[in-house]
């Protein structure tokens, strides 16, 4: 009886757990039901995205697709009727995604409590002809050479600087004087307050000259005219402000408006006058800033730093930069980890009017792209993704299909396009490639970038060459071994420059059909430098080890350090121990001199070369 009275209640029990689960269940089923899905549709939106904001397994919706006749996959995109009749079908509310407008954002100013602006420095661009003292006279004033690092003594990079007169700052921005870097100067010119514009007395107005003249006064920018090279004996100030005066630029002791200093950049002559010009002109112009607001600029320059990542100048507008900030600039963003001044200080701020460097950016930006500093993180990376996203989109729906007569003219072998990858050491460089490249129009041939980027040739730029059949252009970077390899390899051309406009001559020629060089370089080895000795009469001698082919003496050298080729010359000495020998194999120690060179270093590459004549 008792185990009856036992088995009874253990039914009862089970009972009431499982009507307890079963209610669990139902409780559950519908609160469920009660969150309902609702699809957002933004344009670009994939198949795999909308199937999770439907809440339905990818591999229904798809299904449902197919009923449709809509053949897609899971990554492929989606358009916005598909969506909504997909929507419909799954009885889910359908709607536009509401797009926060960046450009509302980067438009958007705060306006400045007169209270809180404060005088800032002028930002002052030098400009000018090539070889007319541009870099000598902006040496003068920083007391820094630079002139004999450049590549043919002409600078290739813009650099800021600032220098202190009568204790008020100046910041100088030097651009590039060569007509290949005229989109730089132009940007150049839209940041700055006042341009300085340098003509050598003994050579007058050139064409550059005029050039500079046209961004100058597009920029509405104040004109400073600095007659350089007076120390000259065939110096004629005069008909250099007669030649001005007829582009429009009076000179003050004529009656007209625009300053005019002369100066020996050399000699280091006129140039307090020239700094109080500059000040006198500043005074005029007035100009203030909000250092109390966040720190709104323009990018210098920009490039990737081996050892630390991506590095940017920046030149603060309004506003001040602080260690920390998070920025967006062009359509990438960061976070400033570090800051130096323009002679390698660090610092912990940066105020209106000053150049500076910072690191802690994920890409490297744009030279000219504008830099804004945001106080919500997440707002700066929203902000940065649909930058990306709208220049993804405008530059694809800018791209041209190719019409019927030139699918003809190609089959037929007519139309003829010249693909290229270019890589360089800064992003400055590439866009004045670009920018000159553009310009280049040789009928019935086209050009097409397949990609730029910042740094040394690596295997990726020789894969995607071999497969879009494009030749690398490398300008001032070096060349590993192991990617000159598989260059070979996959029968891939590279070529390397140091000065801008022989790449765009060879270009030139090339598409013209008549790049029928009869000699070029081709390289025969590879030596890494293990150690350094420095002697007295004879300079520095580095012991090296063969790495790859061999090294010949009297052989062209290119001396690469951190993926950058800092010096081209001869090779000088070669030996074996003490003994003097023609050439050195591959796995051998030697000991060798490069002529007019001694600042080598362990670890340098030294790429060696040889005339080959081509058949």
């Amino acid at each position: 009886m008792s185990k009856y009275i036992a088995k009874k209640k253990f039914n009862k029990n089970r009972e009431d757990y499982v009507e307890k689960d079963a209610n669990l269940i139902n409780k559950k089923k519908k609160n469920e039901s009660q969150v309902k899905a609702s699809v957002a549709y933004k344009a670009g939106m994939t198949v795999l995205e909308l199937s999770e904001q439907l809440q339905k397994p990818i591999t229904e919706v798809i299904k449902k697709l197919m009923f449709m006749r809509v053949m897609a996959t899971q990554n492929q995109e989606i358009s916005r009727d598909n969506a909504e009749l997909l929507a419909l079908e799954f009885n889910v509310e359908f709607k536009d995604e509401v797009v926060t407008d960046v450009t509302r954002f980067d438009e958007m100013e705060d306006i400045d409590d007169p209270k809180d602006l404060v005088n800032r420095p002028p930002v002052v661009t030098i400009m000018g002809h090539v070889d007319h003292g541009k870099t000598t006279l902006l040496d003068n004033i920083r007391n820094a050479r630079v002139v004999d690092s450049e590549a043919g003594g002409i600078t290739q990079h813009i650099g800021a600087y600032q220098v202190e007169k009568n204790g008020q700052k100046i910041t100088f921005i030097d651009t590039p004087g060569h007509a290949a870097f005229t989109e730089m100067r132009a940007r150049g010119a839209r940041i700055t307050d006042i341009v300085v514009l340098v003509v050598a007395a003994d050579d007058g107005v050139m064409p550059q000259t005029r050039e500079a003249i046209d961004h100058a006064k597009a920029s509405k920018c104040s004109i400073i005219v600095a007659v350089n090279k007076m120390d000259k004996p065939g110096a004629n100030p005069d008909r250099v402000k007669q030649e001005l005066a007829d582009l429009n630029l009076l000179p003050d002791d004529w009656g007209g408006e625009t300053p005019y200093c002369l100066i020996s950049a050399l000699k280091g002559t006129g140039i307090d006058n020239l700094l109080d010009t500059i000040q006198l002109v500043a005074e005029m112009l007035e100009l203030k800033a909000n250092p109390k607001k966040n720190a709104v600029g323009t990018v210098i320059e920009a490039k990737l730093d081996k050892g630390r990542g991506p590095v940017a100048t920046i030149l603060i507008d309004n506003g001040t930069l602080k260690i920390s900030d998070s920025f967006v600039v062009g359509s990438t963003y960061g976070k400033v980890r570090a800051m130096t001044d323009d002679i390698g200080r660090q610092i912990s701020q940066a105020l209106p009017g000053q150049a500076v460097e910072i690191i802690g950016l994920a890409e490297v930006p744009s030279a000219g792209d504008p830099f804004k500093v945001f106080e919500d993180e997440k707002m700066v990376k929203d902000i940065a993704s649909e930058r990306s996203q709208r220049d993804f989109d405008k530059q694809h729906s800018n791209k041209q299909n190719m019409s019927l007569e030139d699918f003809f003219n190609r089959a037929e072998g007519k139309l003829k396009e010249l693909k290229l990858i270019i890589k360089a050491d800064v992003q400055g460089s590439i866009e004045a490639f670009r920018g000159s490249i553009n310009k280049i129009v040789v009928d019935g041939t086209s050009i097409d970038i397949v990609r730029t980027g910042v740094g040394a040739v690596t295997d990726t730029d020789v894969l995607l060459a071999e497969a879009s059949e494009a030749i690398i252009i490398g300008f001032g970077v070096g060349i590993p071994s192991t990617v000159r390899e598989l260059a070979s390899e996959k029968n891939v051309e590279i070529r390397t420059y140091r000065v801008i406009y022989e790449a765009l001559d060879d270009i030139e020629a090339a598409m013209k059909g008549m790049l029928d060089p009869v000699f070029e370089q081709q390289v025969i080895g590879e030596a890494e430098v293990r150690e350094t000795y420095n002697v007295s009469k004879i300079g520095t001698i580095a012991g090296c080890m063969v790495t790859n082919g061999l090294v010949k003496r009297n052989s062209i050298i290119k001396l690469v350090r951190d993926g950058k080729v800092i010096f081209e010359g001869k090779l000088g000495s070669l030996k074996r121990f003490k003994d003097d020998v023609k050439e050195v194999k591959q796995g051998f120690d030697c000991g060798l001199t490069i002529d007019n060179y001694n600042d080598l270093k362990i670890g340098d590459i030294i790429e060696v070369y040889q005339m080959k004549e081509v058949e």
